[in-house]
């Protein structure tokens, strides 16, 4: 049995845009993908996720277009732009400074 893990606060936003710097993807597409690399860990609600992607869009940092899907559903599809791809460089070095600063915690002196 996998025990899921509540996302950390802005991380999701992180996880998108890396997901999305491999290759345009439909909401679902996204959501799958993050499942399938976190083998479970991660499972990301539509609650969650597409007012994530709006955000993100809202903000410049992916765009959405109109296309069909695999099965020949009408689909958003999510691009990563230039600043959204400047952004996960932005990201991703926050990210470093947290997991380390946790670490330090978690790992740190006991005494």
């Amino acid at each position: 049995m996998t025990q899921r893990s509540d996302v950390l606060r802005g991380t999701l936003d992180l996880m998108i845009l890396h997901t999305l710097d491999l290759r345009p993807m439909h909401g679902y597409g996204i959501a799958q993908r993050l499942e399938l690399v976190t083998g479970g860990a991660v499972e990301v609600s539509p609650g969650s996720l597409f007012p994530a992607l709006y955000r993100l869009e809202h903000r410049g940092w992916v765009r959405g277009k109109w296309g069909e899907s695999d099965k020949g559903r009408r689909a958003r599809y999510y691009a990563l732009t230039p600043a959204g791809r400047r952004q996960l460089g932005v990201e991703k070095d926050n990210w470093d400074r947290v997991a380390l600063a946790i670490h330090r915690i978690v790992e740190g002196s006991r005494g």
